[in-house]
C-alpha cells in the first residue's frame, strides 16, 4: 500500500467518524500538523460540494492549511465563517477528536442558512457555531483554543453595513488573545489595500492596509512567526473593490502566522 493510498483510507475513515460524533478537542494528545499532500484526500472527498471544489485553484487551501499547521485533535476557531467553505476542510483536518468553533456576526444573514445546508445528513458534527460581533467571543472560555484563523476578515472591523458596528478592531484582537492558549497560533489573511490608504477604505473596497492589520495583532500581544506570499498578486494595484470581476479571487492577499 502506498503512502497516499494509506492516507486516503485513513482520511475517509476520519470523515465518517467525524460525522458520527462530536469531538471534545483541545486535548493533550494532538496529532502532527498535516502537510499539503495530506489534504489531497480531503479535497477530493466525493461528499464535498462541487461549488467548493471549483474555488480550490484560486484559494489554494492545501498550501494555506499546511502553512497554518492544523493538527488532528485540536480546537480551532474560525472567525467569520461566511458560507463555510473553509469549515468543511477544517472539520476533516481536526478529525473526530477535534473541534471547530465558527463565528459570524448576525448582520451577515447569508451565513446561517448556508451553514444549515452544510449540516444536512449529520455532516460537520464536530462543528459548533456562535453568532456574535468580532469583539465578543464571550461564549468561548479563556485559553481554550489551539488555533484561530481569520481569513479575509480583519477589514470587516472597519466595515459598517447599514451603519452597524461589527466589532471594535483592537478589542477583537484582544478577544482572540484571550481565548487562545499560551503559545497557540493565529492565522491572519486579508485583501491588501494600498499602504497609504486609510482603514476606512474597507467600507468601499473591502481591503485593509497591511500595516494596520499588523498593528492590531502586535498591539494585542501576538508575536509574528511567519509570512507567506502564497496568495500575493503584484499585478493587483489594490485600488479595485475585491468583488470587481477583473480582480475577484485574485486580489493581493497577505498571509501571516502569529503566536499568542
Amino acid at each position: 500500500m502506498t503512502k497516499f493510498t494509506l492516507f486516503a483510507a485513513t482520511a475517509a475513515a476520519l470523515v465518517l467518524t467525524a460525522c458520527a460524533s462530536m469531538g471534545g478537542g483541545g486535548g493533550a494528545h494532538l496529532g502532527k500538523p498535516l502537510k499539503a499532500a495530506d489534504y489531497a484526500a480531503i479535497l477530493a472527498d466525493p461528499g464535498r460540494p462541487a461549488a467548493d471544489k471549483a474555488d480550490d485553484a484560486a484559494r489554494k487551501p492545501a498550501e494555506l492549511l499546511e502553512f497554518a499547521g492544523i493538527r488532528p485533535g485540536s480546537t480551532v476557531l474560525e472567525m467569520e465563517v461566511g458560507r463555510g467553505w473553509m469549515t468543511e476542510l477544517l472539520s476533516k483536518a481536526v478529525g473526530p477528536t477535534g473541534k471547530v468553533i465558527t463565528q459570524n456576526p448576525a448582520e451577515f444573514a447569508y451565513s446561517a442558512p448556508a451553514m444549515a445546508a452544510r449540516r444536512k445528513d449529520g455532516r460537520l458534527a464536530n462543528v459548533t457555531d456562535i453568532t456574535s460581533h468580532f469583539d465578543d467571543l464571550s461564549k468561548i472560555p479563556d485559553h481554550s483554543v489551539d488555533e484561530a484563523l481569520w481569513i479575509l476578515g480583519p477589514h470587516e472591523t472597519y466595515f459598517h453595513p447599514n451603519g452597524a458596528n461589527l466589532g471594535d478592531p483592537a478589542k477583537s484582537f484582544a478577544e482572540l488573545r484571550r481565548v487562545l492558549k499560551p503559545g497557540a497560533t493565529l492565522i491572519v489573511m486579508d485583501h491588501a489595500a494600498d499602504a497609504s490608504a486609510p482603514t476606512s477604505i474597507a467600507q468601499t473596497l473591502h481591503r485593509i492596509p497591511p500595516a494596520a492589520a499588523m498593528k492590531l495583532a502586535t498591539d494585542a500581544g501576538f508575536k509574528l512567526q511567519a509570512k507567506s506570499d502564497l496568495l500575493a498578486n503584484p499585478q493587483d494595484d489594490r485600488t479595485k473593490p475585491v468583488f470587481n470581476n477583473t480582480i475577484r479571487r485574485h486580489t493581493d492577499q497577505f498571509l501571516w502566522k502569529f503566536k499568542s
